[in-house]
């Protein structure tokens, strides 16, 4: 009788053991594994904002249409003020201080043009404005240039300082529209930039013209 009470007895528990590892892999609510597993395999899953695959635009593509006007208008705004700096360059007989604000002039502005340029290629916008609009105030015309151009010496510095002053004050306009319209920050930054160091030369030009 005893050794069949033992053989009942480990058919018994030899049972409950099976039933309790079926019941562990059975995935009810008691067991969370795999759950677990199968959103860690997920792509995309356990991912904070930002860190998907399909990420949000970057800043330097948001922008607006006071941006895209803004910087459309300063580029040529710009490489006009270049070109009349180059001129001076080219003289003989300058004030050593105006060429050295021409030379400085043209090292600023330079950079930004291309800055500016890689911009529009970012937001995918056209180089040059649409047609009907202007390219800003201060801009000379091609009688002022020629003018600037064929000037020497006293003539030619007095000249260029007042239609700097000119060009600068127009600058000066574009970059506090774009201050309180745009809203790419590069652009919002470069407006504030604009404002300050032309507002300041236009103080020294203004200094210097009383010398002449």
């Amino acid at each position: 009788m005893k050794t069949t009470f033992l053989a009942v007895s480990a058919t018994a528990l030899a049972s409950v053991l099976a039933l309790a590892g079926c019941a562990s892999g059975t995935g009810t609510s008691g067991s969370t594994t795999p759950a677990t597993s199968s959103a860690s395999s997920m792509p995309g899953m356990n991912q904070g904002p930002g860190m998907m695959s399909s990420s949000a635009p970057t800043a330097s593509a948001e922008h607006n249409a006071a941006d895209t006007m803004f910087v459309q208008g300063m580029i040529p705004h710009h490489t006009q003020a270049v070109e009349m700096s180059d001129m001076m360059l080219a003289k003989k007989d300058i004030p050593a201080p105006i060429t050295a604000l021409a030379t400085k002039i043209k090292a600023a502005q330079g950079p930004e043009i291309t800055t500016m340029t890689g911009w529009l290629e970012d937001w995918n916008e056209a180089p040059t404005m649409s047609p009907g609009h202007g390219m800003g105030d201060g801009m000379m015309g091609d009688n002022d240039l020629k003018k600037l151009e064929t000037a020497q010496g006293t003539e030619a510095s007095k000249l260029f300082l007042t239609q700097m002053i000119a060009h600068h004050q127009g600058a000066i306009m574009m970059a506090k529209t774009e201050t309180t319209q745009g809203k790419n920050p590069d652009a919002l930054r470069l407006s504030k930039d604009i404002a300050t160091s032309q507002e300041s030369e236009i103080q020294e030009m203004q200094q210097l013209l009383a010398t002449l």
